[in-house]
């Protein structure tokens, strides 16, 4: 494995940021961090605590950024203690699940403010906390060659890391992990439901299942929460929603007529309206469990 020599920081330590901070500091010996809440078990395990989002940019080569969407980041960059204050040479690693031409539109304004000295790589992931936890991630990298190997470089311990395209090709491929995602998860949730109703012992069929072609990762990592009803949140399905938008801004850019992607939008829409928004994505089988012929079309369809 090759280990980055960059000095590497570290911002937003939530369900995802927290173990990929711990595997970094893992395995470069060292790491930089800041948050809202302070990391008293990160602290003891060898990483450094900066106080602002200033000193952060200030001291670090390479800033992974895990916060929820672009929006979050934009509100940490300006203002006397924002991560543009002091920054020198700065690669930027927008880790959010977020608009592709919104990353290139703020890489644009990040080069142009700094000279050229700030400079980002989209690095959406796949692989949920397990992955996370595990160093499993699949790591969707989009931006220039050598900014994707440093990169690569600095991420390596959390997964694997692929260079896909140009800047925004990261957001490109998570739209499309995301669209496989939500129709392998209500297909799932669909189909237990199905089985369950019919007298089926739900979990020796998704065992014999999984070995053939209806098997998933997905399946794996969701089988028990599916067979039990146990849909406590792990990856919440109210993310969906945002991660479909721009799966539909992607198909509308590209002038694609997608057939699954709309009847998506609406189940999730209809997800969150029923109040099931902050459940795991195996909320599914939930939700499909309590609909009936008179459920609501989905914001999408009006």
């Amino acid at each position: 494995m090759r280990i980055s020599s960059a000095d590497i920081g570290v911002i937003g330590l939530g369900a995802m940021g927290r173990p990929m901070a711990e595997r970094l500091l893992a395995a470069h010996g060292r790491l930089m961090i800041h948050a809202r809440r302070p990391q008293p078990e990160l602290v003891a395990a060898g990483a450094t605590w900066v106080d602002s989002p200033r000193e952060l940019a200030s001291r670090v080569d390479v800033l992974l950024t895990m916060l929820p969407d672009l929006p979050q980041l934009e509100a940490l960059l300006e203002g006397e203690d924002g991560l543009l204050a002091d920054a020198g040479d700065l690669l930027i690693l927008i880790g959010s699940t977020s608009s592709a031409p919104a990353v290139r539109d703020l890489s644009a304004r990040l080069g142009e403010r700094s000279r050229g000295r700030v400079r980002v790589v989209d690095c959406p992931v796949s692989g949920g906390v397990d992955g996370a936890t595990n160093g499993s991630l699949s790591i969707m990298l989009g931006g220039d060659e050598e900014d994707a190997t440093r990169a690569a470089d600095a991420l390596r311990p959390c997964g694997t890391p692929v260079l896909l395209g140009p800047l925004g090709a990261g957001q490109v491929a998570k739209a499309c992990n995301q669209l496989v995602v939500a129709s392998t998860i209500l297909a799932l949730g669909e189909a237990t439901v199905l089985a369950e109703r019919s007298g089926l012992d739900v979990d020796a069929m998704w065992t014999l299942l999984s070995g053939g072609y209806a098997g998933s990762r997905l399946l794996d990592s969701r089988k028990d929460k599916l067979v039990s009803g146990d849909d406590s949140p792990s990856g919440v399905a109210e993310y969906m929603v945002k991660d479909l938008r721009f799966a539909a801004d992607i198909a509308e850019a590209t002038s694609t007529f997608p057939v699954l992607l709309p009847a998506l939008r609406n189940a999730f829409d209809e997800i969150v309206d029923a109040g099931l928004g902050q459940r795991d994505i195996a909320v599914s089988r939930r939700f499909v469990a309590s609909r009936d012929a008179n459920a609501p079309e989905g914001p999408g369809q009006r």
